[in-house]
């Protein structure tokens, strides 16, 4: 199996604002705080964390569940 990627792209759905950040390796973050627009963001029904919802890579737990970095 591939390292997990760390960085993530999270795309705020309220103002469109991306930011790169790094990824907690054990555990999901279920909160983040956009820092254009200061909307408070959480999971997806059905998602783990805010990367598996808004972020380009899914967090490093999922990555690992389903073999792979990146959504493909």
């Amino acid at each position: 199996m591939s390292e997990p990627v760390l960085q993530s792209t999270l795309t705020c759905p309220h103002c469109g604002h991306a930011t790169t950040e790094t990824m907690p390796t054990d555990a999901c973050q279920w909160h983040y705080e956009c820092a254009q627009c200061h909307a408070l963001l959480r999971p997806k029904p059905g998602d783990c964390c805010v990367f598996c919802s808004y972020g380009d890579v899914p967090c490093p737990p999922t990555q690992q569940q389903s073999g792979g970095g990146a959504f493909t």
